[in-house]
């Protein structure tokens, strides 16, 4: 893609276009807009679109970035990598999915946007889930879940439509946010395939983190895949402007090997490339831990019909 159209974006919560601050310059270039680079789970490569804060309510976005025809053929053809992750998300993720049974105590129907290969939908079963389904725009993705889930799973970006209203109990979202050009639209769209009383779990990074603070333009999360990066203040703010209560905001504690961490660390690359080396050969390197590193979850309901 040598002919990429930028277009400026409007903080999310406010609605408004320019007043922000300048936190990062943009420090791409169109080749770097490529589905390699789109693709789940790779190296942090430190590169990024011009980074703003909202000076009204401190929303951070990418401001400009490509359009939405472009980023949804990013994703589409974008690659599979989990590799030996999976279980490790799949006890994070889980950990989370539990919590919903505090709002919501009916296990029937369970959406996951932005699913990979499935194996949140697998871990939700796992959990007494009785109808889960995903959408999923990667047909690599999609082509690598197993038998049974595959199945449950279309191959779309999320858009009005693809679903009754009112069809869910739960609707999850994992590190998606970040990535949506606008989350509001999502949310509602959310919103409205959810029944009265139906929870909405969303889980991504927290700009506000220790690490992120510390490392700024440094921080894996200072990424070209992301539009929006939030707070649990904005994220709280976000989620109301689209309809919902939020029931409980806080860090996340994700488990990773040491391996996967081993990937985050900000050396130069010759230094790196020595370490991983290093950690792969060796049987550490498949340890895992839990730790609090830089995300955030919430949990917010849609209000019963007397509310």
């Amino acid at each position: 893609m040598t002919d990429i159209h930028l277009r400026p974006t409007e903080c999310a919560i406010c609605a408004t276009k320019g007043n922000a601050t300048e936190l990062y310059a943009a420090n791409f270039t169109s080749s770097d807009l490529s589905p390699a680079v789109f693709s789940a789970r790779r190296l942090p490569d430190r590169i990024h679109y011009r980074m703003v804060r909202c000076n009204t309510c401190g929303l951070v976005r990418s401001d400009p970035v490509a359009d939405s025809d472009v980023l949804s053929q990013l994703y589409a053809a974008s690659t599979f990598d989990y590799g030996a992750e999976l279980d490790n998300l799949a006890a994070t993720y889980g950990k989370y999915l539990q919590r919903l049974s505090r709002y919501m105590p009916s296990k029937n129907a369970l959406l996951e946007i932005g699913c990979g290969n499935g194996f949140v939908l697998a871990e939700a079963r796992r959990l007494g889930y009785t109808d889960v389904r995903g959408v999923e725009p990667s047909r690599a993705a999609i082509d690598s879940a197993p038998n049974g889930i595959r199945e449950k799973i279309v191959c779309s970006m999320m858009v009005p439509g693809l679903f009754p209203p009112e069809t869910f109990d739960s609707v999850c979202l994992f590190q998606v946010l970040d990535h949506i050009l606008d989350p509001v639209q999502l949310l509602r769209t959310c919103y409205q395939l959810l029944k009265p009383s139906g929870v909405i779990l969303c889980l991504n990074h927290n700009v506000e983190a220790l690490s992120a603070r510390l490392m700024k333009s440094r921080s894996p999360i200072i990424d070209i895949e992301h539009t929006y990066l939030y707070s649990p203040v904005t994220m709280g703010r976000l989620l109301a402007t689209s309809g919902f209560q939020v029931r409980e905001s806080r860090k996340a504690w994700n488990r990773y090997s040491l391996r996967y961490l081993s990937h985050l660390v900000p050396l130069p690359a010759s230094v790196k490339r020595r370490l991983l080396s290093a950690v792969e050969a060796s049987p550490l390197g498949r340890i895992s831990a839990w730790v609090p590193l830089g995300n955030l979850y919430c949990i917010a309901q849609r209000p019963s019909a007397g509310e």
